[in-house]
C-alpha cells in the first residue's frame, strides 16, 4: 500500500533516505556510549557511569522513533551492523580504552557531528523534500542531542 501524505513518493523516499543515515549515526554512537558506559573509571567512575547510561537510554529511544518514522514514510528501515556501519559518520574506534575526560570529548565531539549534520538535513527535508513532519521531529532529535552535548560539554569546562 503507498503512503499517501501529501508529498511526492521520490520526496518520502528521499526523507526516508537521510533517515537510514541519521538512523545508522544513532546507533553507533549507541554502541559506543554503551562501551563507555562498561569501561568507565577513575574518580568519577559511578557518576559518569550514570551519565552514560541515561545517555544511550535516551539514544535507544531516538533509535526507536527514528525507525518508526521510515516506517510511517512507507519505507523498511535497515536494521543490521553491517548497514549502521556503511551509511553512518559517526566512527567507532575498536580496542581503544580511553581516559575518562578522552570518553566525555569523544562523545561530545559526536553528539556536536550529530548536531551540525541534523540541521542540514531538517532544511532539506523541509525545503527540498516539502516534509515539515519528518523536518520537525529532526528538529526535536537535534534538541536533544543539543541538551547532551551541552551537559558533556560542561565536564570539560
Amino acid at each position: 500500500m503507498k503512503t499517501k501524505i501529501g508529498i511526492t513518493e521520490k520526496q518520502l523516499h528521499k526523507s526516508s533516505d537521510v533517515l537510514a543515515i541519521i538512523l545508522a549515526d544513532e546507533m553507533v554512537l549507541y554502541v559506543k556510549t554503551r562501551k563507555f558506559h562498561w569501561n568507565v573509571s577513575g574518580e568519577s567512575f559511578m557518576e559518569l557511569h550514570k551519565l552514560f547510561q541515561g545517555q544511550y537510554t535516551e539514544l535507544e529511544e531516538a533509535i526507536d522513533a527514528i525507525a518508526e518514522r521510515i516506517g510511517k514514510l512507507g519505507e523498511k528501515t535497515i536494521g543490521t551492523m553491517e548497514e549502521y556501519l556503511k551509511y553512518a559518520s559517526i566512527k567507532e574506534h575498536p580496542g581503544k580504552y580511553a581516559t575518562s575526560k578522552a570518553l566525555i570529548e569523544e562523545l561530545h565531539t559526536d553528539h556536536q557531528t550529530i548536531i551540525i549534520k541534523l540541521r542540514k538535513d531538517i532544511e532539506h527535508c523541509a525545503e527540498k523534500n516539502k516534509d515539515a513532519g519528518t523536518a520537525d521531529f529532526l528538529t526535536g532529535l537535534m534538541e536533544q542531542h543539543e541538551t547532551i552535548a551541552w551537559i558533556l560539554g560542561r565536564y570539560l569546562n
